[in-house]
């Protein structure tokens, strides 16, 4: 089986982004792109993927950082919970609500200010780490699934996502990964990676369809 088989088969079973997962179809618009960066807050943290997407998913009132910064600490709090996500829930509530306001206040409510402002990709993840809870490993999550409406970043293919495509026997090298799918399947791409690298029954699985 070849690579560019292998990486079909990925995408077609596992290629379901995270920020589709939670429900949420990402443009290069204010609401989504902040929705975005809330998940990435959620998935960043060490509780499962599936909980963080549940947590994002209650959260989808607050789709602006406006909505979120009127919203009460324990609306928040609330919300969390019914996701699931309570372990994290009160230090996570203040830390949506402070940068809620820090983005307010710098770039507008607005991240593609952010983007325009830094220029490059690596400018782009550290200054997403400016925000409360957004550390390099959700400023990562973050660039992973905007790189398709950001293509400044593309491809955005990080050692989280190296990491599942050598198990999975695909390219370690970003560039030569990258080329195994559209431009426009580079989120999922990186998504399904991600999942091979953290689930060996996603690796077990694309074996088994690739015989």
């Amino acid at each position: 089986m070849t690579q560019q088989q292998t990486a079909t088969v990925l995408l077609e079973r596992h290629g379901t982004t995270y920020a589709r997962q939670a429900g949420l179809t990402l443009k290069d618009t204010p609401s989504p792109l902040y929705r975005l960066l809330v998940l990435s807050l959620l998935l960043s943290a060490r509780i499962s993927g599936d909980i963080a997407v549940r947590a994002a998913r209650e959260l989808g009132t607050y789709r602006t950082p406006r909505r979120m910064v009127d919203a009460t600490w324990q609306q928040r709090v609330d919300a969390l919970g019914r996701g699931g996500y309570r372990r994290y829930d009160e230090r996570t509530a203040t830390m949506l609500g402070d940068g809620a306001r820090q983005l307010l206040t710098t770039h507008r409510g607005d991240l593609r200010r952010l983007r325009d402002e830094a220029e490059s990709p690596a400018k782009i993840h550290a200054a997403l780490q400016q925000f409360p809870g957004i550390g390099p490993t959700g400023a990562s999550i973050f660039c992973r699934e905007v790189q398709g409406v950001w293509p400044v970043l593309a491809p955005f293919l990080d050692d989280k996502v190296l990491d599942g495509a050598g198990r999975l026997g695909l390219p370690t090298d970003a560039r030569r990964l990258a080329r195994l799918v559209d431009t426009a399947d580079l989120p999922r791409l990186a998504a399904a990676c991600v999942r091979a690298a953290l689930d060996e029954a996603v690796v077990d699985d694309v074996r088994a369809h690739t015989r």
